[in-house]
């Protein structure tokens, strides 16, 4: 069972949650930029929430349906259509074999992840699935999707009684993502191993301004255009460990934001890291969009967690029961 590009987009990759355990040997973790979003389509499909998946960006590829297949789309709204009828997001979807998968316009966010029941037929590397463009390792091949390869799937799901002579059938529930009650447009952010070295004014700037990322950005890190922001001295520092949401503030005073793809080490002064879990906001900027951070404690960093992965398990238990429910019930008939 495959699916085939029939159309590559401008940077479409195979990605899953990471490949953890390797940053001593200079591997960095990599995996989807809006994890949340990834994992969110995996549930609705029935997948577990680290299956491979395809992030999409916009154009995004074209995708060909050689069997028929359960889907699911969520992250940025690209417009997507089925044999040219539009499709939501966040709703399982069974598509019938020979139909196409397209993408017509950038409304909202930057990445999309498409998920296909019983995951993607590819070997892992080091223990992920993602891609690994640096390396040209991982994913499929080690590169972004091409015109005319070919990925299998491992469903073993009969489809042809749910989807009978239809195209395409959009099941009747849609996952819920509103997992932060009072959800903020800042980005929250713990104060960093070298804030200290802001000057007093700079450090109430910081949360103070609005950063506006620059079309140099990409999945190693953003590019944050500010007013520069100043240290007490320039002493030079030993490179030292960083992270998925670190910001490093470059000689000049600018801000450089790193995303899934930063490099495991970094001289630059560490001022802050955005939390976990408000990395898939970032993760759905683009070039022009603004940021602006707002410092958080440890422990509010940590509670907010906690509460996206209680709702991510929630929704997982529900969409597994209703999934299963639909599909039994198919079969009966």
């Amino acid at each position: 069972m495959n699916i085939r590009i029939i159309k590559a987009g401008v940077l479409d990759t195979i990605q899953d949650m990471g490949r953890y355990g390797w940053q001593h040997l200079g591997v960095n973790p990599g995996g989807a930029m809006d994890k949340l979003s990834a994992q969110v389509a995996n549930i609705l499909v029935g997948n577990d929430g680290n299956e491979a998946v395809f992030e999409l960006h916009f154009p995004a590829s074209s995708f060909f349906f050689e069997q028929p297949a359960l889907i699911a789309l969520a992250g940025a709204d690209f417009s997507a259509s089925i044999n040219g009828d539009e499709v939501p997001l966040l709703h399982p979807i069974v598509v019938s074999k020979y139909s196409i998968l397209q993408f017509h316009g950038s409304h909202k966010g930057a990445r999309a992840y498409l998920a296909v029941h019983g995951g993607l037929n590819i070997e892992k590397w080091l223990g992920s699935y993602s891609t690994n463009l640096k390396s040209e390792l991982g994913g499929y091949k080690g590169r972004a999707l091409q015109k005319d390869d070919e990925i299998s799937f491992n469903s073993t799901e009969n489809l042809c009684s749910v989807i009978g002579k239809k195209e395409f059938i959009v099941l009747p529930w849609k996952a819920d993502i509103a997992w932060e009650h009072a959800e903020t447009n800042s980005i929250f952010a713990l104060p960093g191993n070298e804030y200290n070295q802001l000057t007093e004014n700079s450090k109430d700037f910081f949360c103070q301004q609005d950063y506006s990322i620059s079309g140099h950005s990409d999945r190693m890190g953003y590019q944050l255009i500010s007013s520069p922001l100043e240290k007490i001295n320039n002493e030079e520092l030993v490179s030292s460990g960083v992270s998925f949401g670190t910001l490093q503030l470059l000689p000049g005073g600018q801000l450089i934001l790193l995303m899934a793809d930063h490099q495991t080490t970094g001289g630059y002064s560490r001022i802050a890291h955005a939390i976990t879990a408000h990395h898939h906001k970032l993760a759905q900027m683009k070039p022009g969009d603004t940021i602006r951070f707002q410092l958080t404690d440890l422990s509010t960093a940590e509670n907010l967690l906690v509460k996206q992965q209680q709702h991510l398990l929630q929704l997982q238990n529900a969409c597994k029961f209703r999934l299963q429910e639909y599909l039994d019930a198919h079969n009966r008939s």
